[in-house]
C-alpha cells in the first residue's frame, strides 16, 4: 500500500468524522464532558472494530443467507459499540447526567465509523483508484457514520431515559434501547441491500437517515429536560 493511499483514507474516513463529533458535542456544550473521556471513548471505538471483523467474518461463513448475515452484523458492532462506550466512559464517575449517555455512545461510535471508513476507503481506493475512494467517502459520510451515530444514539437514548431509574426497570430501558439500535442498523443494511441499482431507493433510505438523526436531536433536547 502506498503512502499516498493511506494518507488518502486516512483523511477521508477520519476527518469527516471529526465534523461529526464536533457537531454532536456542541449539544453538550453547556456541561461538556471531559477531553480526555471523548478521547478515550473515541479511541475504544476504534480498537472495537478490530473485534467486530473477526465475528463479522465468522458470522458471513456461518449461514448462506443474507438477511442473517445482516442482522448478525448489526448485532455484532452495536454490541461493540457499546462495549467501547462502556470503557471509555460510562462507567467513569463523571458520567453524571443523562445527556453523558448520548455524548459517549456516539463518540464511540463515530471512533467506530472512522476506522471502519479509513479500512473501506483503502480497499476502495486499491481496487478502483482515488475517484472510486472519493465516491465512498461521500457516501459513507452521509450514510454510514450517520447510520452508527443513529443507531449508537438511540441507545444512548434509552439509557439517559433510565439515567435515574433503579434495578430492573434501568435494566429493562438498556435491553430495549440495544435492541432499538440492533433494529435501526439492520433496517438501513437491508435497505441498502434492495436499493443497488436503484437511485431513487436510495435516496429513500438517506431521506429515512437524516429524518432520524433530527429525531435524535428532538431526543437530546428531551433528555436535557429530565429531572432527578
Amino acid at each position: 500500500m502506498s503512502a499516498s493511499t493511506l494518507f488518502f483514507s486516512l483523511v477521508g474516513g477520519v476527518l469527516p468524522v471529526l465534523l461529526w463529533l464536533w457537531f454532536w458535542l456542541r449539544e453538550d456544550r453547556l456541561h461538556p464532558e471531559p477531553r480526555s473521556l471523548i478521547m478515550l471513548s473515541f479511541f475504544w471505538g476504534m480498537l472495537m472494530v478490530l473485534f467486530a471483523l473477526p465475528v463479522e467474518q465468522w458470522i458471513w461463513g456461518m449461514t448462506p443467507v443474507m438477511t442473517y448475515v445482516i442482522i448478525g452484523w448489526a448485532v455484532t458492532e452495536e454490541v461493540f459499540k457499546y462495549i467501547a462506550s462502556y470503557f471509555g466512559a460510562l462507567r467513569a464517575r463523571e458520567n453524571d447526567e443523562p445527556i453523558d449517555s448520548l455524548i459517549y455512545l456516539i463518540t464511540a461510535a463515530l471512533g467506530f465509523s472512522a476506522l471502519e471508513n479509513v479500512l473501506f476507503l483503502v480497499g476502495a481506493v486499491k481496487t478502483g483508484g482515488f475517484v472510486e475512494g472519493l465516491d465512498l467517502g461521500v457516501l459513507r459520510f452521509v450514510g454510514a457514520s450517520l447510520l452508527h451515530v443513529v443507531s449508537s444514539g438511540t441507545l444512548g437514548f434509552f439509557l439517559a431515559l433510565g439515567f435515574y431509574k433503579r434495578g430492573t426497570v434501568k435494566k429493562i430501558d438498556a435491553i430495549l434501547g440495544l435492541l432499538a439500535a440492533i433494529c435501526l442498523h439492520t433496517l438501513f443494511n437491508l435497505f441498502i441491500l434492495r436499493s443497488e441499482g436503484n437511485g431513487v431507493y436510495t435516496l429513500t433510505v438517506f431521506a429515512f437517515v437524516w429524518l432520524a438523526v433530527i429525531l435524535l436531536l428532538i431526543g437530546f433536547e428531551k433528555i436535557k429536560q429530565l429531572k432527578a
